[in-house]
């Protein structure tokens, strides 16, 4: 039997996914207006400090001198900056926008599902930024000053060893989401866990291309340690979904 409380939460809950279209159209809309408020906040606080911000991003390199081929060529550098760091940040901002106005419409089981897989690929994201950060650039600059030490002088300009870093930073965050589509395909039941086992050969071959295609540079080891990061990501997320699927065998 269903008690008042019940009877009150099915009618709210019934009441809420019964808001006409224009609504649901405008609670979206004033949701993007919010995502789009935040980061434009962030890109400014971030414009104010951005010098601090473009040391940060020249740490992983020493012995470089950095310089601009045009007069506008590192304030055009600094707005870039100032953009993706706001928009990096307020990245958490914006997921939790996107919880609210998929949580009324979600059922108690979905909400298990899709917000955990949420909040997970922001991790992830941030977790391929990091690796990103301190281990690939690291290793492809190296590669590069290496590779000319006692040749040539390294003067880079500035702009394009930023656009370097960037395209690094978001195809690393972009594979590091592989567990994510792994696990979602498992659980509607389009590729199973043993599948994904079973084609273990053409992952390795296709993470090898993926780390040519991605990696902004030419040299070897970027590529390789790029392609082992897809390798190891690929077979974790074959871990995850085993591990979900026998927990939810052993729940029903």
């Amino acid at each position: 039997m269903l008690t008042n409380s019940d009877f009150n939460f099915k009618n709210n809950h019934t009441s809420i996914l019964e808001l006409p279209f224009s609504e649901h159209i405008e609670e979206l809309r004033q949701r993007c207006f919010h995502i789009f408020s935040i980061i434009l906040v962030l890109t400014f606080l971030s414009f104010f400090e951005v010098k601090e911000l473009v040391k940060l991003l020249e740490l992983p390199v020493s012995n470089v001198k950095f310089f601009q081929l045009s007069p506008g060529e590192y304030f055009i550098s600094t707005v870039k900056i100032s953009f993706y760091t706001g928009l990096l940040f307020g990245s958490p901002f914006a997921v939790g926008q996107i919880i609210l106005f998929l949580l009324p419409g979600l059922t108690e089981k979905e909400t298990k599902i899709i917000l955990p897989l949420l909040l997970s690929s922001l991790v992830l994201f941030g977790t391929g930024l990091v690796f990103s950060y301190y281990v690939l650039i690291p290793a492809a600059l190296n590669f590069f000053l290496t590779y000319s030490d006692e040749v040539i002088e390294p003067l880079w300009s500035f702009d394009q060893y930023f656009e370097f870093i960037l395209v690094l930073f978001y195809t690393t965050g972009l594979a590091f989401q592989i567990p994510i589509i792994q696990i979602l395909l498992g659980l509607l039941n389009i590729v199973s866990a043993k599948q994904m086992v079973k084609v273990w050969r053409y992952v390795i071959l296709i993470s090898t291309i993926i780390g040519a295609i991605l990696t902004p540079s030419t040299d070897p080891l970027t590529q390789l340690l790029f392609s082992l990061a897809i390798l190891f990501l690929y077979f974790s997320g074959i871990g995850i979904l085993f591990l979900i699927k026998n927990l939810f065998i052993l729940h029903t």
